[in-house]
């Protein structure tokens, strides 16, 4: 699962899920033992969670970065490769 951005601890990952179960723009992210799957479009929770400080930052950059996401999204959704995001800083 390529990996898009690195910031304060937080992995963020996506990956195309050719008929996996989140069927939406979505990202996967990871701090520690902590894993979350969040919508890319509405910023929620789809599976998992976060230590609160750390969700708080994860939204902040996926507003930051929503167009970035979204088109990583339709390359990888595309079978072509993501490319990196600027890092929360």
């Amino acid at each position: 699962m390529p990996i898009l951005s690195m910031f304060y601890g937080i992995i963020v990952r996506m990956y195309n899920e050719d008929g996996g179960k989140h069927k939406l723009p979505h990202l996967h992210a990871q701090y520690q033992e902590y894993k979350i799957v969040v919508d890319i479009d509405t910023l929620e929770i789809i599976e998992g969670n976060f230590p609160k400080r750390q969700y708080h930052q994860l939204l902040a950059w996926m507003s930051i970065h929503q167009d970035e996401l979204h088109a990583n999204w339709t390359l990888l959704s595309g079978g072509d490769a993501a490319f990196k995001i600027e890092p929360l800083k």
